[in-house]
């Protein structure tokens, strides 16, 4: 009897331990959107395991609801001290208005349209197939990240066919041009209607590899004006590693320096989206007209980098959809990193999230409107 007394209150004690440590890494998940990067570096790693941390929590408690036990109670209080953050996440919209006759915006990250894919008729098949898309969803402002064009002469035809679908050049772009190859990779927004005036948001931590701009454009339509955002904010680039010599593979290096590595790059990507932010933030405060923000953000609902426009924008896909709404289909299971931001006195109808998988990322569509 004394020994099946030993073995339970070990085995409780195993779950009670683990149940403590999931406890501290929930709430520090919670304080991630709120404490810059720099201040703690190691903060915004446990807003990127929300997800797990959350399935794990929901396992506790029905262990301990199974239990009878008084944990159950303290596992319910952890979670509710998320409150409204765990909404960030997850969306649930019990009406989805009709779509209205505001600016219709399409925010997509073509991934450079498949460029690279080592069979070039694939590659053209794929893009031609996102030229489908986005002429099927006839938008009238058109945000693409991770746009890719070549100077004339090309086999690989870009802006002319967008030109079409658009119906106009209406156009705005940055972009870093490779002189050897007339090549030029960034973003770009195009319109159906009058662009009355554009320009650049600039970032300071620009890596001389980095292609993450930030453009606006102030757009006309009809009678109302809207200043739109088109974001790519600072991506992780785990494939290359500037601390590696050349010739070197980082299988021969170790799991521990890969991890390191991986760990490294999270880090510094996490320090120049805040900085990225903070820039564009800035610079939508002194709008004269209402905004639509757009883009890869490169970081999900439980960062800093979400939080610094959830401050005073509202999120399309809360206040329009339901589900996860995962956007990102790549090989890290990063969820939602694509957003449709705009001003409170917008509304928003017809919100809807790409179905085909004709990129890494899943392309937002949205119309916003002028609240009377």
């Amino acid at each position: 009897m004394a020994n099946l007394f030993n073995r339970v209150f070990r085995f409780s004690s195993v779950f009670k331990i683990g149940s403590l440590i999931s406890y501290g890494a929930l709430i520090l998940c919670y304080l991630s959107p709120f404490i810059h990067p720099k201040t703690l570096s190691i903060l915004p790693f446990f807003g990127l395991m929300y997800p797990v941390l959350l399935g794990i929590h929901i396992a506790w408690l029905l262990i301990w609801s199974l239990a009878r036990s008084k944990w159950a109670i303290y596992t319910l209080i952890v979670l509710g001290l998320g409150g409204k953050m765990h909404f960030r996440s997850l969306a649930f919209s019990s009406h989805v208005p009709a779509e209205s006759s505001g600016l219709k915006v399409l925010t997509y990250n073509v991934r450079l349209f498949d460029l690279f894919n080592p069979s070039f008729k694939d590659a053209v098949k794929h893009r031609n197939q996102i030229f489908a898309y986005i002429r099927r969803t006839n938008p009238e402002v058109l945000c693409l990240q991770e746009y890719y064009r070549q100077d004339k002469p090309t086999d690989f035809e870009v802006v002319d066919s967008l030109f079409s679908i658009m119906g106009n050049r209406n156009y705005h772009e940055r972009s870093a041009h490779k002189r050897s190859t007339r090549q030029n990779y960034g973003i770009a927004m195009f319109s159906k209607h009058p662009i009355i005036a554009k320009g650049d948001v600039m970032f300071e931590s620009q890596g001389n590899g980095d292609f993450n701009y930030c453009i606006y454009s102030d757009i006309v339509k009809n009678q109302d004006t809207f200043r739109v955002y088109n974001v790519h904010l600072q991506s992780i680039r785990l494939h290359t590693d500037p601390n590696i010599e050349q010739g070197s593979s980082e299988e021969s290096l170790g799991n521990k320096r890969v991890i390191k590595n991986v760990f490294l790059k999270l880090r510094l990507a996490y320090l120049k989206r805040a900085e990225q932010a903070r820039r564009v933030v800035e610079h939508i405060k002194t709008s004269p007209y209402p905004v639509i923000v757009c883009g890869d953000f490169n970081d999900t609902p439980m960062s800093y980098t979400y939080n610094q426009f959830n401050r005073f924008l509202k999120d399309a896909f809360r206040q329009t959809s339901s589900g996860i709404g995962s956007t990102y289909i790549g090989r890290l299971p990063a969820g939602r990193i694509d957003y449709l931001f705009f001003s409170p006195n917008l509304s928003t109808s017809g919100f809807q999230i790409q179905g085909e998988e004709l990129s890494d990322h899943r392309a937002l569509v949205c119309t916003f409107s002028r609240v009377k």
